[in-house]
């Protein structure tokens, strides 16, 4: 078998740190170096004109992403130095026969990339009839978010055409080595390479992967809830909350434990002035790994919740608390480190009168909350994410916490955020 080529897609938009991460990627053993879309929209391309000059051994990758002027823009990017440049497979018939012929002038490869592809087999076919030189079968961003797969798409075509594939779209080792037993000869990787705070060893560890597919079968579908909880426990409320553009934060709670993670399905109570009733028999309607959320109309001066109610929680393995509304019996509840948020801490007990209900949706600390909405919780506060979107943010929030990584590493080299973010040049005038 053909030794895979590993591609390494710089998606990023500061010229100087792609050409530090590419540096390293090529140390961990990455063939061809791809000038990303946003990097050329940045930095034009002098991107693709460095990268030649830096790695003059390497393949340049311009994902150009043509639609028009395909003649226009491969000469443009093959002139500053790409060797294979990539048009959307969507594009309209004369711009891909535009394209091939200038590809063929200038000694270049052409690359169609199948995103949005409505009827990517077909159009597959028709692209190698053209004279496209290879097929990418990628699968973007926000569909990635929502659960689309590269590799179902690679599967679709893979024995359909006899010019090479490359699979691109979230792929880390185990996905990108089965992506190769699927029939790709080309692996494209970004993010798990480039927002890796170690480049070198996760490139290495791709490309031992990908060189040793061991004819790996794929991968059973994880069950969404299963998923969804691994992937928030992974990650902090911060995370979430930046991956859904500051929506969904709860204002007002504090943790009444430190060092506590909370994540789980929203059971929802609604009661009045620390009636204790509705939220103890909650405890019994929840589930493991649920969270009891509730709405004490805002009153703080009686605990609709203390130390005998926590420790229920804690038999039926619940998740966590959060009280719009004062707790009581605080030294007991840090002595089980259990996951606690609420507005105030009283001694003042309520009485059980049974007033409220049980999951319906209510309003808790600024935010709607239904039954089945996902709870993230840590000491930077609590975040509800709708349970429609849960998959999708639980997904980018990992994205946030990978290029957070990234970051923290760049800094710990010497650098400040200032610079890593490059906030002068993007600061609006």
């Amino acid at each position: 078998m053909k030794r895979p080529v590993l591609q390494v897609a710089l998606d990023l938009l500061d010229l100087k740190r792609a050409v530090e991460i590419a540096a390293e990627a090529v140390q961990g053993g990455a063939d061809w170096i791809e000038v990303g879309t946003p990097l050329i929209k940045s930095e034009g391309m002098h991107a693709v004109r460095v990268m030649r000059e830096r790695f003059p051994d390497r393949e340049i990758v311009a994902d150009m992403k043509i639609a028009d002027t395909g003649a226009v823009e491969v000469e443009m990017a093959a002139k500053s130095g790409a060797s294979i440049v990539c048009i959307l497979a969507d594009a309209d018939d004369s711009v891909i026969r535009e394209a091939v012929l200038a590809a063929r002038q200038y000694g270049v490869r052409l690359m169609a990339d199948l995103i949005n592809t409505r009827n990517p087999v077909e159009r597959s076919r028709e692209l190698e009839k053209m004279g496209v030189d290879c097929i990418n079968a990628h699968v973007g961003i926000d569909q990635q978010m929502i659960g689309m797969s590269s590799l179902d798409l690679l599967t679709r075509i893979s024995g359909e055409i006899g010019i090479p594939l490359a699979a691109a779209g979230g792929l880390d080792a185990d996905s990108a080595a089965e992506a190769v037993s699927c029939g790709a000869e080309i692996v494209i990787v970004g993010g798990a390479v480039t927002r890796s705070a170690d480049v070198t060893a996760s490139t290495a560890r791709i490309r031992a992967a990908i060189d040793r597919p061991e004819a790996r079968s794929r991968r059973e579908a994880e069950d969404p809830d299963t998923a969804i909880r691994r992937m928030l426990e992974q990650v902090s409320a911060p995370n979430v909350s930046d991956a859904m553009h500051r929506k969904g934060s709860m204002a007002g709670l504090t943790p009444l434990c430190r060092s506590i993670k909370l994540v789980g399905r929203a059971v929802t109570v609604r009661t009045i002035a620390g009636d204790w009733a509705k939220p103890v028999e909650a405890i019994d309607l929840a589930g493991e790994g649920d969270v009891i959320v509730i709405s004490n109309d805002g009153g703080t001066d009686i605990a609709p919740w203390g130390e005998l109610a926590t420790l229920s929680c804690l038999n039926r393995r619940v998740a966590g608390v959060v009280i719009d509304g004062a707790v009581r019996d605080a030294d007991d509840i840090r002595e089980m480190n259990f996951p606690l948020f609420a507005r105030a801490v009283v001694p003042n007990a309520g009485e059980p009168k049974g007033l409220g209900e049980i999951n319906a949706e209510i309003a808790c600390c600024g935010q709607e909350v239904r039954p089945g909405d996902w709870i993230v919780g840590d000491e930077s506060g609590v975040v509800v994410i709708q349970k429609e979107r849960a998959y999708e943010i639980a997904r980018r929030a990992m994205e946030v916490k990978k290029s957070e990584e990234r970051i923290r590493e760049e800094i710990r080299r010497g650098s400040t955020l200032s610079e890593v973010a490059e906030l002068l040049k993007w600061e609006k005038r």
